[in-house]
């Protein structure tokens, strides 16, 4: 799958330190140094059936904030990013509206992708459907049956009480967490998030996020669907041994990070609402099928809403950032607004942000317009300082501020030579670390 394009980030002097991000595995800052002068970065990509929505795009522009740090502190970072381009609530909408499943599934990613490039988000290394993983998801989900870490369920009742065909595939979680007998290490349900043995947070977690605790013929009711056999009517491909049918959701980001990346690569990145269990049962496929940790780091991002409400479709509250960029609204503007709030921390779109975010460009645009300003050494180190402590852009964003106001307000003649190699500090710190063109 084709992914998208960016504007290549100025260099910058110097180097930044390697970041330290909170880690949702552990409850505290870690550093998040590279291996060899590698980062691996995975994040979770959309299920493309509708527009890119405010959830969406802080997730995407955090991670990109991480992947800038990296590279400004010298690391190379592998990217990679899937698109869940076949699962039940794009068939759903799919049905709903009449379109094919496959042209809905395309125009949602070209609409993604078109607003990722507008905000300035550097592209992954590959950009991957689960479609095009399905040739290695059934000789994965094989070995898991193989090994008795998976097993087919009988025919019964699937979570909607409809009857479910045989031949479903679940991976057993209890089988995979006694591999820790042999391994400290090896995975247990929970472990990545810090909810392991919290068997009544975990379940209302599972049911809420696309689990089916009560199919009938489970071992256990958080394992989770590796591959369900074909439905009539429902897209299908040819699963080997396994039937025909389609992958769960979770097995697709396992195989994908295992084939495009080193065991453990660095960070997995996602909403927190993808924390448990997509990350968690993730992290458990990766390591029943190789032995080894998925990850070293859990990082999540914070939710977004509306006005004081929680943004979802259900309430048709979404502010989408095409419906925003058809409107004239500046991509940097969105991602500056994105960018004044901490990741971790929730926070709703309002109107008033909107318009503080614009104001904030056009000042620092005018700042960065002066053939000759100064203090710009001072902001790049600041920037970095903020960035390298659990990318904390909104501390950022105000020492840029600062140095806006001091040329704004004349900086050369309180005794500081400006330069014009200063507004080009000035405008390549802002573009490389924030991601917004001055």
């Amino acid at each position: 799958m084709k992914s998208w394009t960016s504007r290549p980030v100025p260099p910058l002097p110097g180097a930044a330190a390697a970041p330290r991000v909170f880690d949702t595995s552990t409850g505290e800052p870690e550093e998040l140094a590279a291996r060899d002068g590698r980062a691996g970065l995975y994040v979770c990509g959309i299920t493309p059936y509708d527009a890119t929505h405010m959830g969406h795009a802080a997730t995407y522009v955090t991670f990109d904030l991480l992947q800038r740090v990296w590279r400004d502190a010298g690391f190379a970072v592998d990217y990679v990013q899937n698109v869940t381009d076949v699962d039940d609530p794009l068939l759903e909408r799919a049905n709903a509206t009449g379109v094919d499943w496959r042209e809905l599934a395309e125009s949602q990613t070209e609409l993604f992708r078109t607003d990722m490039a507008a905000l300035n988000v550097l592209p992954p290394d590959h950009y991957v459907g689960a479609t095009e993983a399905v040739e290695w998801i059934v000789p994965a989900v094989e070995r898991l049956v193989e090994r008795g870490l998976a097993y087919r369920v009988p025919a019964g009742t699937g979570q909607d009480g409809e009857p479910a065909p045989a031949g479903d595939v679940y991976f057993d979680v209890g089988a995979a967490g006694r591999l820790r007998t042999e391994d400290p290490d090896a995975w247990v349900v929970g472990g990545t998030c810090r909810l392991e043995g919290d068997r009544d947070g975990m379940l209302p977690l599972f049911t809420d996020h696309g689990g089916d605790p009560d199919r009938t013929g489970k071992r256990n009711p958080l394992d989770p669907l590796l591959w369900r056999v074909e439905r009539p009517g429902e897209p299908a491909w040819d699963g080997a041994s396994l039937g025909a049918g389609r992958p769960g959701w979770h097995i697709e980001c396992s195989v994908i990070a295992l084939r495009h990346l080193p065991q453990p690569f660095t960070v997995q990145g996602g909403g927190s609402d993808l924390a448990f269990p997509h990350h968690d049962m993730g992290a458990g496929h990766s390591y029943a099928l190789s032995g080894t940790p998925m990850a070293e780091h859990f990082v999540h991002t914070a939710m977004v809403g509306l006005d004081g409400e929680k943004m979802s479709k259900s309430k048709g509250n979404l502010v989408l950032v095409s419906t925003l960029r058809r409107a004239g609204v500046d991509p940097a503007a969105i991602r500056l607004a994105i960018l004044s709030n901490h990741y971790r921390t929730d926070w709703f779109w309002t109107e008033d942000l909107l318009e503080q975010s614009q104001r904030r460009l056009a000042t620092w645009r005018e700042a960065a317009a002066k053939p000759e300003t100064a203090g710009a050494d001072a902001m790049l180190e600041a920037v970095r300082a903020a960035l390298a402590e659990d990318l904390n852009a909104p501390a950022a964003l105000i020492a840029v501020d600062a140095w806006a106001a001091r040329n704004l307000g004349g900086a050369a003649t309180r005794g500081t030579a400006a330069s014009a190699q200063d507004t080009e500090l000035a405008r390549s710190t802002v573009e490389a670390l924030l991601g917004i063109v001055l």
